[in-house]
């Protein structure tokens, strides 16, 4: 049975190289980068150099650039560190309603601890509106959070717009780029951000690697206390080899970007075109024209999504139902149920997402499965399509 993995949005397999790279400072390399003998300055080194390649993929400043434990810690950091910094000047922040979760549950922790938090409402493809940011910033407003792309639907914000609004009213702007970062340009002069969230295991390197890019001069308390790691920032002994696969990555997803986005994309529209042409009843959700390359979230009337990933799984096919954070959960997604699609469409619902191992020979085994799963599970449904739900 052939495998075929379409998750990269959930995580990806760490490329040879990175592991390569990642090795010597299991043993061979163990000091610890904080301490003073002459062991510790290969880990200093070697944490240096990962900085900067990470600031050079971003094209940031290394001294811009923290390492955290993931993507998560980025962005509590950037809510807490910025809320607790600015408290004299006010107590707002606003977000999107389809954030990580890693950004909606803080924003709803923050609203029980005297925040106030403003959750933008999106369009049917799950843009934000730029007038809606404009009109919810108050004079008590200290930080816009809006993400880069969507890790469900693969919608791409135009930032750029939404930074400037932020900032012609003095606001800070934080976003998360996790799904973003290698696949959109992250380039942090371009975009006008302020803080940026990023995290390894999303372009080929390790689980458990993160970091946060914090503009020279950003006003940001610390959001973890202890030694003076991270130019006395974040507290906490580096994860040497975790940071140095985060390096490593940086560096490649830089040099094959263009190649990476070419590859996935040709994939995505040809699994698009295919399934809704071959499949009757599927829609695909989210931006077509504002889509990160290698993202199809796919509706299939009729059916439910658990069903079809369980079966697909049996053929060696590995897909989401959405988030792999909230993949456990049966509360429907909340980011499709903000594009307005209805409940039942909702848990009928794949993500299908490629990478650089994906293969076109993948691809037209998945849609050989794929069409047999959904057939067969549309004739024992209870549904009647022509009736509908």
């Amino acid at each position: 049975m052939r495998e075929v993995y379409l998750d990269y949005s959930a995580t990806t397999p760490v490329k040879k190289e990175v592991l390569d790279e990642m090795i010597p400072y299991f043993s061979e390399h163990y000091g610890n980068p904080s301490s003073l003998y002459n062991i510790a300055g290969d880990s200093k080194a070697a944490v240096g150099k990962a900085r900067s390649q990470v600031a050079e993929l971003i094209n940031a400043d290394e001294k811009e650039i923290f390492f955290t434990s993931c993507g998560t810690e980025a962005d509590n950091w950037a809510f807490f560190g910025v809320a607790d910094a600015l408290r004299a000047k006010g107590n707002h922040v606003i977000t999107s309603i389809i954030e990580h979760h890693a950004i909606i549950h803080t924003g709803n922790y923050m609203q029980k601890h005297d925040m106030d938090v403003t959750f933008l409402p999106v369009d049917k493809e799950g843009m934000v509106d730029p007038d809606d940011l404009e009109a919810a910033i108050t004079d008590k407003t200290v930080l816009v959070s809006v993400m880069y792309v969507n890790n469900e639907v693969g919608t791409v914000q135009d930032i750029k717009k939404l930074a400037e609004i932020a900032h012609r009213h003095g606001v800070l702007f934080h976003t998360d780029a996790v799904q973003a970062l290698g696949n959109v340009d992250c380039d942090v002069k371009k975009l006008g951000v302020d803080l940026m969230s990023m995290s390894a295991h999303k372009i080929y390197g390790p689980k458990g690697t993160g970091a946060l890019y914090i503009k020279k001069g950003t006003r940001i308390s610390n959001y973890l206390h202890g030694g003076a790691q991270e130019s006395k920032r974040r507290a906490g002994t580096e994860n040497v080899a975790g940071i140095v696969g985060f390096g490593k990555a940086a560096e490649l997803a830089d040099k094959n970007f263009d190649e990476h986005v070419k590859h996935v994309s040709e994939l995505r529209d040809y699994f698009i075109k295919r399934v809704t042409s071959e499949i009757d009843n599927t829609y695909v959700n989210g931006s077509m024209t504002h889509r990160h390359p290698g993202n199809a979230n796919i509706t299939f009337e009729y059916i439910e999504g658990e069903a079809i990933l369980l079966l697909l799984n049996q053929k060696g096919v590995y897909v989401s139902t959405g988030s792999a954070c909230s993949s456990a959960s049966l509360v429907p997604s909340h980011v499709l149920a903000a594009l307005g699609i209805p409940v039942e469409m909702i848990h009928g619902t794949i993500r299908f997402t490629f990478g650089d191992f994906t293969t076109k020979e993948d691809i037209d085994y998945t849609l050989d499965v794929l069409k047999e799963v959904v057939a067969k599970l549309r004739s024992i449904s209870s549904v009647d399509e022509k009736k509908g739900w």
